[in-house]
């Protein structure tokens, strides 16, 4: 397998992907240490994770600059993704003795209820490469502190990443038999699924999961799905500022080349404002400068992978057959990598894939609306269910329309952000399950119910 660096379009590494047999060893070996790691102390567990931390704080500038080389994600943003990273294990550090310790229901004479929770025993956590930080530590942290062994597989365009992980918590102390990574791609994925885990946690495309869901249901254990999003983004008429709401959810479509799960992928616009916002929103996209990832001053680095080019070229062909006029961007970059322009069009509609499949790339469709009617039938016209956003200057308007949207993320004058406090998790085509927030500790582990009668 090779590591391709989508700047350069070069090789960095080569490495060598684990075969069923070598999968199988490793999944062995968790399973032998899964009843010692689930007996030590919790405080034990979160030993080890505050020195993970350590190493992360301690490193990271190497370790963002190899994200950088292999994903394309400028450096700042890899810093970025590093400390959320941090953050969300301290959050999670802080938390995790309330929601794993044993919870009394009811006490009266004689009698007491009371609910433990106890690990799942080894689980397969099939992560994702846009955030490999942050959509990993969503998993194998909780896992890990909860007395889990875990099987965790890096996405074939992180690799290094994912091995940098493994090194850092070896060197905290975790024993090798208590995580072991899986090498390669969508062959070393599909093989881990015959494998007989106690839970299974992906993060990635809604064919793949759905795919993987199918495969493991026979077995009836967990299985946790982050997929993708389509997620809308309702400008409405009563904003003060809106040249700086354009510029706020410019950057909501656009960090990390709009390659986010949540990132803002198609806006309404109600028309008292449109003209303006639309003028806002290019002016702040034309600022950004695209180049090498590993300068201080870029914003847009390539893409990570060579095939989402080729889909985004579908896409604005698609939309400027049906009508779209094209502002900004619209092709590839002239210049080595796998760079694509910032691209903006308006006059779309849901009659254009842009509108509708998910592009995960610097695009973005805008499109005017009447009224928050219109806009609330749009936003519900989808598939996937992750987020929405409306900008409004009245709360009580904007809660009123997004209630009425099938999402798991609902923002008000925000979008495109992540609370390690609250629930992660999709609807519909983006998910199953639940990471973050106390639900995401306890989602890899199994409560069990005592009645504890006295004479």
């Amino acid at each position: 397998m090779k590591i391709i660096n989508p700047t350069s379009t070069e090789t960095i590494i080569e490495l060598v992907d684990d075969h069923p047999e070598r999968l199988l060893e490793k999944y062995n070996t968790l399973q032998a240490a899964r009843a010692d790691w689930s007996q030590k102390l919790l405080a034990e567990r979160m030993i080890v994770i505050a020195k993970f931390v350590e190493g992360l704080k301690e490193e990271i500038e190497s370790l963002a600059g190899i994200l950088t080389a292999e994903t394309g994600k400028p450096i700042q943003q890899a810093r970025n993704e590093i400390n959320g990273a941090i953050s969300r294990i301290s959050w999670m550090m802080e938390n995790v003795q309330k929601y794993l310790s044993p919870e009394q229901m009811r006490s009266r004479p004689h009698l007491e209820e009371t609910i433990t929770y106890e690990p799942l025993g080894t689980i397969c956590n099939i992560s994702a490469w846009n955030y490999p930080y942050l959509v990993g530590v969503n998993v194998f942290i909780p896992a890990l502190l909860a007395g889990n062994t875990v099987l965790y597989k890096p996405s074939e365009f992180a690799t290094n990443t994912g091995l940098q992980i493994d090194r850092l918590l070896k060197r905290a102390g975790l024993p090798d038999n208590v995580l072991q990574v899986a090498i390669g791609g969508a062959d070393v994925g599909k093989a881990l699924l015959d494998l007989d885990f106690d839970g299974y946690y992906f993060t990635g495309s809604y064919k793949t999961g759905k795919a993987i869901y199918k495969q493991v249901a026979s077995k009836m254990v967990p299985c946790q799905l982050e997929m993708g999003g389509k997620d809308p983004l309702y400008i409405t008429d009563d904003l003060a500022d809106v040249k700086a709401v354009a510029e706020a959810t410019a950057d909501g479509a656009f960090y990390n080349n709009g390659q986010s799960c949540c990132a803002v992928e198609r806006i309404y616009v109600h028309e008292a404002v449109y003209d303006a916002y639309v003028e806002a929103f290019v002016a702040q996209v034309k600022r950004w400068k695209l180049g090498d990832p590993i300068m201080e001053d870029v914003y847009f680095g390539p893409l990570t992978r060579s095939a989402q080019l080729l889909l985004l070229e579908d896409q604005v062909a698609d939309a400027l057959a049906k009508g779209a006029t094209l502002l900004l961007g619209g092709r590839r970059a002239d210049r080595r990598g796998y760079y694509f322009e910032p691209t903006v069009l308006v006059n779309v509609n849901h009659d254009m894939a842009l509108m509708r499949e998910e592009s995960f790339g610097p695009i973005i469709g805008i499109m005017k609306v009447r009224n928050d009617e219109e806009a609330v039938a749009l936003m519900q016209d989808t598939d996937y269910g992750l987020t929405a956003s409306v900008y409004a200057d009245q709360q009580m308007r904007a809660v009123s329309i997004l209630t009425k949207i099938n999402i798991g993320t609902a923002y008000w004058n925000c979008c495109d952000r992540v609370s390690a406090a609250l629930p992660w998790s999709g609807r519909q085509h983006s998910g199953l399950g639940v990471t973050l927030s106390h639900q995401g500790i306890r989602a890899f582990t199994k409560p069990k119910a005592w009645h504890l009668i006295g004479q």
